[in-house]
């Protein structure tokens, strides 16, 4: 059953949690945001707009930390409890954005191509309903920035602002899915982020004399072809794998064999053992194809996000809270493997967590790809993810404090 909040559908279970006043606040947030997107390290109108929202709702325990990220408190019931973390980013994308939306972006050549602005508000929003009906411990809200370009979470994590923390919970808003539809499993649900820079010397040439050169562009077509075989024959069958090249350039003129070559791409994988073989593999294979063909290589790697792999007791607390405000029709699996990226995995490295798929497609509206010109996510999402990240904390919270009784 469904209903409407300043004239947004969301479940009936969900409206019942903002009042009028709030849900309006949220929706002007979420349109102002989507207005003026700023890209990773540059979020500081967004960062005035998000803290004015806060104070709005009676949020004043704020830290600026990271440059341009933010970590609200919201005071627990018991100030000694286990600390839990919600994460919310908050950047934008270089991408003109063709919506049509009456708050389309006003910054040329940037927009939120992939619901960052509905993460910002659904964060506010939590931090709202928990002040209104606090969790057992403190939970910190963060305010992600850079996540787009896979810096943010460390930044966040190297600040030392979640030392404390005991748990950690996020969501990704997903037009896959319905609103009201919500992704909490256990195991593989992104992937790591890994990019190679491949550089070939060789000695050139004339074009009509290619036995005198060591022709570098060949080599370079023969590494491109080896490296599909490290998915197909260095890694298991059964776990996920993507390696792409994404970009190569050589030479200066038709009748040139040049002396070098560059490429570059991504590598993918789901699982940190998969990560590993792949990374490694790769630069083995391209020593061996650049020395077959009499030219010498150089792979550079460099480290992205890891995989986000949901452990089973987090995933638990996170499914429990969203059939809570949604019930158990509202839990769906994933589908499908995932192989974009998400630096919320760099939490997870040192914190117990769980990341979730959030449903942002309005009913009989259609599939439309994130990072595309035009992506938007329904708005019902805004309202949906503000309840079910608040109602995780206070699972979590409340989950955590038996524990540590427990085990005193």
């Amino acid at each position: 059953m469904t209903t409407t909040i300043d004239d947004v559908a969301v479940p009936a279970g969900v409206a019942g949690r903002f009042s009028r006043d709030e849900a309006r606040r949220l929706v002007e947030l979420r349109r102002d945001l989507h207005m003026h997107p700023e890209l990773s390290w540059q979020e500081k109108a967004t960062v005035e707009k998000l803290v004015a929202a806060l104070a709005s709702f009676g949020i004043t325990d704020v830290a600026r930390v990271a440059g341009t990220g933010l970590i609200a408190r919201i005071a627990g019931e018991d100030r000694s409890a286990p600390v839990v973390a919600l994460r919310g980013d908050i950047d934008a994308l270089p991408i003109t954005e063709s919506t049509g939306l009456s708050f389309a972006s006003t910054n040329a050549g940037v927009m939120h191509a992939c619901g960052h602005d509905i993460h910002a508000s659904w964060a506010v929003g939590a931090a709202m309903l928990l002040a209104a009906a606090p969790a057992h411990g403190d939970v910190l809200v963060v305010f992600q920035p850079a996540e787009e370009v896979g810096d943010g979470a460390r930044a966040i994590v190297a600040s030392g602002a979640l030392a404390n923390v005991r748990a950690i919970f996020g969501g990704h808003v997903d037009r896959r899915f319905e609103v009201g539809q919500i992704v909490a499993q256990a195991g593989e649900l992104a992937a790591s982020t890994d990019t190679f820079d491949i550089e070939i010397f060789g000695s050139g040439s004339h074009g009509a004399r290619p036995h005198e050169s060591a022709d570098p562009i060949v080599a370079a077509a023969a590494i491109v072809t080896a490296l599909q075989t490290l998915v197909s024959r260095r890694l298991d069958p059964a776990q996920p794998g993507v390696v792409t090249v994404g970009t190569i350039s050589a030479g200066t003129a038709s009748n040139i064999i040049p002396d070098r070559a560059k490429m570059s791409g991504t590598i993918r994988a789901t699982t940190v053992a998969a990560r590993t073989l792949l990374t490694r593999e790769l630069a083995v294979l391209v020593s061996a194809v650049a020395a077959a063909y009499g030219v010498t290589a150089t792979t550079t790697l460099s480290g992205g996000t890891p995989p986000i792999v949901n452990p089973e007791r987090m995933a638990a607390i996170a499914s429990r809270a969203a059939a809570s405000v949604l019930g158990e029709a509202a839990l769906v699996p994933l589908g499908t493997t995932n192989m974009g990226g998400e630096d919320f995995a760099v939490y997870m490295e040192s914190i117990p967590g769980c990341f979730m798929r959030i449903g942002a497609r309005e009913p009989g509206g259609r599939v439309i790809a994130a990072h595309s010109p035009g992506y938007y996510a329904a708005e019902g999402a805004l309202f949906i993810g503000a309840a079910v990240l608040a109602e995780c904390a206070r699972v979590a919270s409340e989950t955590l404090a038996a524990q540590a009784l427990a085990s005193a």
